[in-house]
């Protein structure tokens, strides 16, 4: 499927959908991506986020809030790699990521705030398939996303057609 530009699809349904105004870096060797919502809150700690990309993606889009923090990287090219092999369509990381020359290889959306070098914990500690709100958007499961150069739009209803 051709995916449609986040400027034109906002020229075309306008307010029905909600535009992240926070800065994401684009990291992945996919920059436009779109899927519906899955999510994770975590803070400086993977292990849920390798639990989900390990299963089949069925071409969601995981929304990985990590409240922001760029102290410990939540997905590395290993747990990317999983997310491209089981069907993901993308990663948007409201924290850091590491291998970042890696993970711009694999054919993979992925967002995030930045990158650092240091593992996450991975204790298992967080919430799954929750709503999470990233720079005062609300991110929940059900919802759609389209993200490329330009940016993240969200339909809270779900609304793939564009």
């Amino acid at each position: 499927m051709a995916e449609i530009s986040t400027a034109d699809l906002y020229d075309e349904r306008g307010k029905a959908l909600q535009s992240l105004s926070l800065q994401l870096q684009d990291i992945g060797g996919m920059t436009g991506f779109s899927g519906p919502v899955r999510t994770i809150r975590c803070f400086q700690d993977n292990a849920l986020v390798r639990r989900a990309l390990e299963s089949p993606g069925n071409g969601a889009v995981l929304v990985v809030d990590g409240a922001g923090s760029l102290a410990t990287a939540l997905v590395g090219d290993q747990i990317a790699s999983l997310a491209a092999d089981n069907g993901w369509a993308g990663l948007i990381v409201n924290g850091a990521v590491r291998d970042r020359i890696a993970i711009g290889t694999l054919p993979i959306g992925v967002k995030a705030l930045g990158s650092n070098p240091a593992k996450s914990t991975k204790t298992g500690e967080g919430e799954v398939d929750v709503p999470v709100d990233i720079g005062g958007i609300t991110f929940a499961p059900g919802a759609y996303v389209w993200c490329d150069e330009d940016g993240v739009l969200v339909d809270p209803a779900g609304n793939a057609g564009a």
